[in-house]
């Protein structure tokens, strides 16, 4: 993907403040290593994200929740967020597009056919209705957030979703190429929000190191040099420090939001899966130690928001903003 025109970059109103948010890919459960499947999931993590939920509330935040097909459309997950609805005014439901268990099923099952971005415009098009409706039916309100789930985007995807009533999307990872996967190249972006057919909000990833202004287009050079990328962050060089307690240890990300803090940013863009919350579903939580380390990652993320007075923003805080 192209870098945005310098026009269409976001500049956040004085009253916003620095603020952080935190969008929950909330999603089932299945095996990451294995072929993409149309049934092999679950939906048992979901039970944890009450607890998770509350823990977070409880710190101040404001967390989102990004749904896909397999939550919405099943009772008893929509149950559970539909609870936590009830008990927090401030919650949001915005929509996760996962193709592969995404009706219509007319697609074979690929990597390259799992970055929704890759789709045939009509079939897109009616996975996106049929994800936008199951929503809508199960909680009451129509999304006006979405992510593509493995962060598929592509420039037609924007259009796609002004058309269907979202106003702000969140799938674009900047610093990170998956191309070698089918998927798109975020190299050329990073973190500033801007406004296309839809506003675009991307994720966190931070540099740091003493090259850290080369970023990206650094990074992305080392990727050729076998073992270069991990010299270069244990010698303080350069690292690349995408903002989630999912496979980025704490010290890295309290230097990284340091950073971000630094050069003059409004809005942190925190992320995780739904599944991490309950170990054994994702690479990044294990067992229990891996859970626990999870927790004290917040904790310690948090503690230095709290410090740095920033504060956390609902969805509807970021487009009251962005209006």
């Amino acid at each position: 993907m192209p870098p945005p025109d310098a026009a269409a970059l976001i500049d956040w109103p004085t009253d916003f403040g620095t603020r952080y948010a935190i969008f929950v890919d909330t999603e089932e459960e299945f095996d990451w290593s294995a072929p993409f499947s149309r049934d092999a999931h679950g939906l048992s993590a979901l039970a944890a994200l009450p607890d998770a939920h509350r823990r977070l509330v409880a710190r101040g935040a404001a967390p989102a929740f990004f749904v896909d097909y397999p939550v919405a459309s099943d009772p008893r997950a929509a149950d559970v967020l539909r609870a936590i609805l009830a008990d927090d005014p401030r919650v949001a439901i915005g929509a996760q597009l996962h193709p592969w268990v995404n009706p219509p099923f007319e697609e074979p099952l690929s990597a390259l056919a799992s970055y929704a971005g890759n789709l045939p415009p009509a079939l897109l098009e009616a996975k996106l209705g049929a994800l936008t409706e199951a929503i809508a039916a199960a909680f009451g309100r129509r999304p006006l957030a979405f992510r593509a789930g493995r962060y598929g985007l592509a420039p037609g995807l924007l259009g796609l979703l002004a058309r269907s009533g979202y106003r702000l999307d969140s799938s674009v990872r900047p610093g990170f190429d998956y191309r070698a996967d089918g998927g798109p190249d975020f190299t050329r972006i990073d973190a500033a929000a801007w406004r296309d057919a839809v506003i675009e909000l991307p994720l966190s990833t931070v540099f740091t190191g003493l090259l850290r202004r080369r970023g990206a287009r650094l990074h992305a050079a080392l990727g050729a040099v076998p073992r270069a990328r991990g010299v270069f962050a244990r010698t303080g060089l350069l690292s690349r420090v995408p903002l989630t307690p999912e496979g980025v240890p704490v010290a890295e990300a309290l230097e990284a939001i340091a950073v971000a803090l630094g050069e003059g940013g409004r809005l942190l863009n925190f992320a995780f899966h739904s599944p991490s919350l309950v170990p054994g579903h994702t690479p990044y939580v294990r067992d229990g130690a891996d859970l626990a380390r999870f927790w004290r990652w917040w904790d310690r993320v948090l503690d230095l928001l709290d410090r740095r007075g920033v504060r956390s923003a609902s969805l509807d805080d970021l487009l009251a903003a962005l209006a």
